[in-house]
């Protein structure tokens, strides 16, 4: 299967298939044996290749959050339809929500300022790790929703874009 993930501007297409024993991640001419496993004391670990890394993920709709190796990265599947809509100008992404319940550690922005794609606009705690929530697009903030020390359940909504006039 083939798929095309957003990681930061960049967007990578890859592709998914199955051996008798393992998933495959193709990334160009790599292919590379790919497991995600949950242990019994709730931990996960990716294997990538000869590789095991302890995880963190969580997902929210298209949005996967991982943190691995004391970095946090945010991958998004881009399904051809949001693409040719954000071409359009307009995005599906305008009411930006919690990926997981946490708190806000730092507010970048205010009601009526413009951001553009990929800017911080908040910075969030959960479970110990900080997360940063980037402008999905360029755009106006309509609503900034929570303050620094507040808390909030996953899938509260935490900003909401509007378009530029």
């Amino acid at each position: 299967m083939h798929h095309a993930f957003k990681l930061g501007d960049a967007e990578h297409n890859v592709a998914l298939s199955r051996s008798a024993q393992a998933y495959r991640l193709h990334i160009g001419d790599e292919v590379l044996d790919v497991d995600l496993a949950v242990g019994a004391d709730g931990r996960a670990w990716l294997t990538l290749g000869e590789r095991h890394l302890e995880v963190v993920v969580a997902t929210r709709g298209d949005d996967v959050f991982v943190h691995v190796d004391g970095e946090a990265y945010q991958l998004r599947y881009r399904h051809p339809l949001d693409r040719l809509a954000a071409q359009a100008g307009g995005s599906a992404d305008d009411h930006i929500r919690a990926p997981m319940p946490g708190s806000i550690v730092l507010v970048s922005v205010a009601a009526g300022d413009a951001v553009t794609k990929g800017q911080t606009l908040l910075v969030m705690e959960s479970m110990k790790m900080e997360t940063t929530i980037a402008a999905p697009r360029d755009g106006v903030i309509a609503t900034v929703t929570y303050e620094k020390g507040q808390t909030f359940d996953r899938d509260a909504l935490l900003l909401s874009l509007e378009a530029q006039t």
